[in-house]
């Protein structure tokens, strides 16, 4: 799981990259510098629709964020390319509906980096469900499965790295 650079590339998507994967990426941005391990591990996200390019996070995603002591600052919403496929050695759907449109745009070789991200947690479901149409609750359990697959993903790459955080 490591690229050429020493770094673990990792990218992490949903449909527009307004919500879900900017949570996503702000979330384990936090857990990876809680870790020390800011110079071991590349993080991105991406939208595998382009309704939202170059806009930020959504303010209700953003707002949820910060009051559990996540920022995501400066992550603004861009498009997914062919060329993630090659640079990233993780690309992690937030839903089926995303893993399947990263496949259909992937050659076959990238298939088995492209996973759901709730792989990494314990939870009831593999899907991240999409809070844009609903309250604040939907953004709160966007962050509590997040955390959860945040902490699941981190472990094991800590695991895979030999246990330390040098």
């Amino acid at each position: 799981m490591t690229e050429s650079n020493g770094k673990t590339a990792i990218l992490f998507v949903c449909m527009g990259n307004i919500c879900r994967s900017p949570t996503a990426e702000g979330v384990f941005r936090k857990h990876v510098a809680d870790a020390g391990l800011t110079d071991w591990v590349e993080i991105d996200s991406a939208g595998t629709h382009a309704y939202h390019t170059d806009a930020p996070a959504d303010r209700r995603a953003t707002a949820a964020a910060e009051k559990r002591g996540y920022s995501l600052a400066g992550i603004t919403a861009r498009h997914i390319q062919s060329e993630d496929f090659e640079r990233y050695d993780l690309v992690l759907a937030m839903d089926d509906d995303n893993l399947r449109v990263l496949r259909e745009r992937s050659d076959a070789v990238h298939h088995e980096k492209i996973r759901l991200f709730l792989e990494f947690a314990e939870a009831e479901t593999l899907e991240v469900p999409d809070p844009y149409y609903g309250g604040t609750a939907g953004f709160e359990r966007v962050l509590d499965l997040v955390e959860a697959a945040s902490s699941g993903l981190l472990a094991e790459m800590q695991k895979k790295r030999g246990g330390g955080n040098a």
